[in-house]
């Protein structure tokens, strides 16, 4: 039974010293194929431990309905890790931030306006006890203590940046305890003195998360924590993007250069990230320091790391690689894992499948009631309220006229509309822009207004962490509220409702600026089962929406950038046909997508 402990200044496991080597991947960023690819490549660079969050929101989609099957099976990732010699620190916390869609936290609680999140709230409390009942189970056997390969859990994730309720984080410290949760238990916050008080818990290890400025962040931490072992948590070695920004890159060299003075100071460390995936799906998430200022994260986590979205051995896996065979004393080299070496598996390859033209077609106005059935409401409710988590909502009201031209405000969209009379496109109004405005009159015969809200992602970081999805107050033509909506729940999970038609020559070719939301559907065709490879895929020509492979989807795409293609790993294709559909919200110019080897980050 080796379990980790802590000695003075040292971890020690299994009676002997350790430093902790560790680097972070998401199975739920990763397709299942491709974990056991990953968990190899972070061992053949010379880290003994593989660091994994758990969200909360993918394992508990709806209220007491749990999924652990596919990209959510954190056991078989936690076994498979173990089977290939590593250890595994698990940071269950019901919040892990991430980047992810509303840090975890799954989007059912918004739908109760009492609650309040990451605090002593009985309700939000009993939320938590409940998943941990079924979570925690599910980890017991694999708890070092028990045979397997977790050797510690985090009690709270950067707790210190949000709030400092005391009781809150020993509530879920005597929960994981009393369910069993008996290995090295540990917080982890930013290296100041607010975040180190409000986030730690007595007795229990603290750690810190930094990218840069060693000597004063172990520094800061020794204040606070004069004996135990120093270990930053999560080693930022890159960054994420947003749209419209520039694509964050950093150089190896510095990379390196600051995991040499961890390791000088003796301290262990994680690697956040190894390998950071994709935020498939709708699972991004959004930042907002200040209320006016909402950036949502792109698709891709590549977070330029040691691995690339793909998988692949990056600048900075050579360069770390060999900091660590020097402090590890030995020269790491790419040996058999058969005889007990470090193996580096193959590359997968990548393929460029090239142009796939998008035949068919389908409104997505004329066919609401194919997607979703109408619910009725005299205000239009935001997505919580109505039991949708992500995706699309549509809200529909007619206006008697006639009427001079007025404003339509909405109190208050999150996170874009467009905006319709009639079927005709007026214009998008987008959270955190104020210049936009849209005005129109109705005529005596009166007009349908239709308004399409994207979830943009829920904010999984800081003071504005509530964060309900739709048109959240209310609706106003000039000074006047609109009452009386059709609303239809819009999550495209299941698009198998929808009738394609033949697009002709002259629509696949021309664009309008009123032009409406459309899928566009076509296929792949792959000969041989043997020319399955990664590839991406490319939108040139098209302004933004989503993309799905299969049924999968890939997640959003958008012309602002930096992001210009989507990664597809090679499991989600097949031999023989592979349907592609693009939902598209603004338009193409040119009905057509290209499929390339090689990634495009901006």
């Amino acid at each position: 039974m080796a379990v980790l402990t802590v000695q003075g200044s040292q971890f020690i496991l299994d009676g002997e010293p350790i430093q902790i080597l560790s680097g972070a991947i998401h199975y739920f960023r990763v397709v299942p194929e491709y974990w056991e690819d990953r968990l190899l490549k972070l061992k053949a660079c010379g880290f003994n431990t593989v660091e994994t969050y758990v969200p909360w929101n993918v394992h508990e989609p709806q209220p007491e309905m749990y999924c652990f099957e596919g990209m959510a099976d954190v056991e078989q990732f936690i076994r498979l890790a173990g089977s290939l010699g590593l250890h595994v620190i698990v940071r269950p916390s019901p919040y892990i931030c991430a980047e992810w869609e509303f840090g975890g936290l799954p989007s059912w609680l918004l739908a109760d306006d009492h609650l309040r999140l990451r605090c002593s709230d009985s309700a939000f409390l009993a939320h938590v006890d409940r998943y941990y009942d079924v979570l925690l189970p599910k980890l017991k056997p694999l708890l070092s203590t028990s045979g397997g390969p977790i050797i510690a859990l985090q009690i709270e994730n950067e707790y210190g940046s949000f709030g400092n309720d005391a009781s809150y984080l020993q509530y879920l410290r005597d929960g994981m305890v009393q369910r069993g949760m008996d290995v090295l238990l540990f917080t982890s916050d930013g290296p100041t003195d607010h975040m180190l008080q409000a986030g730690s818990v007595p007795g229990h290890l603290a750690t810190v998360n930094f990218g840069s400025g060693t000597e004063w962040a172990f520094a800061k931490l020794r204040e606070y924590q004069a004996e135990e072992p120093l270990m930053c948590m999560e080693f930022w070695n890159g960054w994420f993007d947003h749209w419209g920004e520039s694509h964050h890159t950093r150089e190896a060299e510095d990379v390196a250069k600051v995991l040499e003075e961890m390791l000088e100071a003796g301290a262990s460390v994680n690697f956040y990230m190894f390998h950071g995936g994709t935020n498939f799906a709708f699972y991004n998430g959004a930042n907002c320091q200040q209320k006016d200022q909402y950036e949502p994260t792109i698709t891709s986590y590549d977070y330029d790391s040691l691995l690339s979205e793909s998988g692949e051995p990056t600048a900075k896996f050579y360069a770390i690689r060999e900091v660590l065979s020097r402090y590890s004393g030995s020269q790491k080299e790419d040996r058999s894992s058969e005889t007990g070496g470090l193996f580096l598996p193959e590359p997968i390859g990548t393929a460029a499948y090239g142009r796939v033209e998008m035949r068919q077609h389908a409104s997505l106005l004329q066919q609401l009631n194919a997607l979703a059935v109408p619910m009725h409401r005299t205000n239009p409710e935001p997505m919580e309220k109505l039991g949708q988590d992500y995706g699309f909502i549509s809200y529909q009201t007619w206006i008697s006229g006639p009427r001079e031209r007025q404003e339509l405000v909405v109190q208050e969209v999150r996170d874009r509309a467009l905006v319709f009379i009639d079927g005709l496109l007026q214009g998008v109004l987008e959270r955190g822009n104020p210049t936009a405005t849209i005005s129109f009159e109705v005529p005596a015969e009166g007009a349908e207004l239709l308004i399409l809200v994207e979830n943009m992602g829920r904010i999984n970081y800081g003071p504005y962490l509530r964060d309900p999805k739709g048109i959240t107050e209310g609706v106003r033509h000039g000074f006047q509220f609109l009452y009386d909506w059709t609303i239809h729940c819009l999550p495209m999970t299941d698009l198998s409702g929808l009738s394609f038609a033949v697009l002709s020559e002259l629509e696949s070719s021309v664009r309008t600026v009123t032009e409406e939301p459309f899928f566009y559907r076509g296929s792949l065709h792959i000969e041989d089962v043997l020319d399955i490879k990664d590839t991406f895929l490319r939108l040139d020509g098209w302004t933004k929406g989503v993309a799905y492979v299969n049924g999968f989807n890939l997640g959003r795409y958008w012309n602002k950038g930096p992001q210009q293609t989507l990664y597809v790993p090679a499991p989600l294709l097949r031999q023989g046909e592979n349907e592609i559909i693009i939902f598209e919200l603004h338009g193409t110019a040119d009905a057509a997508v290209m499929f390339v080897d090689q990634p495009e980050l901006g």
